[in-house]
């Protein structure tokens, strides 16, 4: 096992299989700067790994898969409206060459920045309590690769509606499911076992297949995916508000009694 400050990753060479845990609990797992780093190095050294042949991705505790970016974070950005820095844009496994496949276990809130994640893995096995949703309206920020990775994965109407109607929404695990956004369903405590089941056995399989497979898969929407995600850093730069002021709505959401809408 290797540990970073924030992922723990564990590998098991008698099934062929490494599991990435998001390992910040206390933080709902949201992603810092160092998390991102480690994130990036784990998928380019696992592509040197033959013992590794798939992988499963989780999040510490049962609250939350990932929140997204900690808002503790702080990125100096260009003054440009054509360009953003954004830490996020290089955690998924793709970002970094590794066609090995991923089978993401989402435990708890999956929002926001965790659908950079969700949306390079192959396929998303869910425990029944979690639930998806995108808060960046509600906070005056554009969701620009979060709505983009989940127009790719899920019916476009459903996709608009999670990106646009921010903290009001959640979607149930049963409702991610019925839309196809999840694969498999699990009770909390059957969760891991569940995707470990689904790694153990593509692990099984010729290597060369089944990351031919995979390369095959990304092929038929890739273009399209960097064709989009190339728009994203100039409407996130003309459309999000001003750091304080998001801070400012941040700040408000303490104050709202109104619990999200559950469907």
């Amino acid at each position: 096992m290797t540990a970073g400050q924030g992922l723990r990753v564990e590998r098991d060479k008698a099934t062929g299989v490494a599991v990435l845990t998001l390992d910040r609990e206390r933080k709902h797992n949201a992603i810092d700067l160092e998390t991102a780093t480690e994130l990036a190095a784990a998928w380019r050294e696992l592509r040197y790994e033959d013992d590794v042949r798939a992988v499963v991705l989780t999040g510490a505790g049962p609250a939350a898969f990932c929140t997204g970016i900690d808002r503790d974070v702080s990125v100096r950005q260009p003054p440009s409206p054509y360009s953003v820095d954004d830490p996020l844009v290089a955690i998924g496994p793709k970002a970094n060459d590794l066609w090995k496949p991923v089978v993401a276990a989402v435990n708890g809130m999956a929002c926001g920045g965790a659908f950079y994640l969700l949306g390079e893995s192959e396929f998303i096995v869910s425990a029944t309590t979690a639930t998806y949703f995108d808060p960046h309206t509600s906070y005056g920020m554009v969701s620009a690769y979060e709505a983009v990775y989940m127009a790719q994965r899920m019916p476009f109407g459903e996709a608009a509606r999670m990106s646009l109607m921010g903290t009001a929404e959640r979607l149930s695990a049963r409702r991610a499911y019925e839309i196809g956004l999840v694969s498999e369903l699990a009770e909390p405590d059957g969760l891991l076992p569940a995707a470990l089941r689904a790694a153990e056995t593509m692990a099984g399989f010729p290597t060369e297949a089944v990351q031919g497979t995979v390369r095959a898969l990304w092929s038929a929407k890739q273009a399209a995916l960097q064709q989009a995600l190339s728009q994203a850093p100039a409407l996130i730069a003309l459309g999000n508000l001003a750091p304080e002021r998001q801070a400012d709505l941040f700040a408000a959401r303490r104050d709202r009694s109104a619990e999200p809408r559950v469907r």
